[in-house]
């Protein structure tokens, strides 16, 4: 069955999220970025600051708290802000070659700060649904998550392919029903769609 909607994160798949990068060097601590990504994505504040159920500002002073951070958690947030790059090179040509053969979406576990961000560089105008994990209140990879995709989507799970930069995001797409493939980079994903003839 052809595909009708290509799903894909944003940070680490079409888009350059420096967090892991950054945050290094504000740990007391020595840590890879690989490490930092893994914590980070296991972070309870990071899961209910991106699930919309603390502020920004409640996250930051537990998250510099816990993490130890060698900044106040005010200039935390502000250099948090920053940590959405944009598209990587070639993105928005990869997403327009797509464009003419499928619906395009987003979905990531974001929040306002990053969100507002996105919209404001123009990322969330190339996907026709695009859905923030702080605008649901759930996150990747729990299976409501993948519902509200398929329900704004007007799709069955066999319609859709993911493409997420996390395994634990990919096994729970794969568990809602939804072809799934772990991709790190603009690169990844291109020789993904090129092996899965999508491209």
């Amino acid at each position: 069955m052809k595909p009708e909607l290509l799903l894909f994160d944003l940070g680490g798949v079409l888009v350059d999220f420096s967090g892991p990068r950054d945050l290094a060097q504000f740990m007391r601590t020595p840590a890879s970025p690989a490490d930092l990504l893994e914590r980070w994505a296991a972070c309870p504040h990071t899961t209910a600051y991106e699930g919309g159920r603390i502020s920004a500002d409640e996250w930051a002073e537990r998250f510099v708290r816990d993490w130890e951070l060698t900044l106040t958690p005010s200039s935390f947030l502000a250099e948090f802000t920053t940590w959405s790059r944009g598209f990587f090179p070639g993105a928005v040509e990869l997403l327009a070659a797509l464009r003419p053969r499928y619906r395009l979406g987003a979905l990531s576990n974001s929040n306002p700060l990053h969100w507002n961000r996105n919209r404001e560089v123009g990322i969330l105008q190339n996907f026709d649904i695009a859905i923030g994990s702080h605008e649901v209140g759930c996150c990747k990879p729990a299976p409501a998550i993948f519902q509200v995709v398929l329900e704004r989507g007007g799709v069955n799970p066999e319609a859709v392919v993911f493409f997420d930069d996390l395994p634990a995001n990919v096994a729970g797409a794969a568990a809602s029903g939804i072809r799934a493939f772990c991709v790190d980079g603009l690169d990844a994903l291109r020789e993904r769609l090129v092996s899965e003839r999508l491209l």
